[in-house]
């Protein structure tokens, strides 16, 4: 009776570590969506709002999804302090929020570097910046989309494997 309890508690884990580990190849592209759709709503809050930066950002944390607004509202908060230029509170605001996120090291250094050029320059200039990052994104979105369709279910299943190989091999 103690095995197969054994057993039964081995599958179980094994196979939710794979269904953890599968989460985040599905949580990248949404993510990269919801950066996406971020940037453009910042795009028409700067192009046609002629919203600042600060409430711009506030804005976004209040319509995004967590984790994405969490990046926002710190990003807003930071602005408020006077002794923080908008380069550095975007790069600490990434830094902060960057181990919720199921992103890359692409998309880290893609938004690093247009958190460079925020606010340095008029608004169309900021608005090709803008569609530039989003481009970027975009590419990084088929490339994860292409990974959940190809390891998805491969990791679901080889964590059910997994369990499986490990029951044969302690029975």
């Amino acid at each position: 009776m103690m095995k197969l309890l054994g057993a039964i508690f081995i599958l179980i884990a094994t196979t939710w570590s794979g269904f953890e580990a599968s989460k985040h190849l599905s949580q990248r592209p949404r993510q990269l969506r919801q950066l996406k759709v971020a940037l453009q709503s910042l795009e028409a809050e700067i192009m046609f709002g002629h919203t600042p930066l600060r409430e711009a950002a506030f804005k976004l944390a209040k319509q995004m999804p967590k984790p994405i607004n969490w990046f926002f509202e710190s990003f807003g908060k930071k602005l408020n302090r006077t002794d923080i230029n908008v380069k550095t509170a975007w790069d600490e605001s990434l830094h902060e929020v960057w181990k919720w996120l199921a992103l890359k090291q692409t998309e880290f250094e893609i938004l690093s570097q247009f958190g460079e050029t925020l606010g340095q320059y008029d608004r169309y200039h900021q608005q090709k910046h803008i569609l530039l990052a989003i481009a970027h994104l975009e590419r990084e979105e088929q490339d994860a989309l292409e990974r959940q369709a190809k390891y998805e279910k491969m990791v679901k299943s080889l964590g059910f494997l997994a369990g499986l190989l490990l029951i044969i091999l302690l029975a």
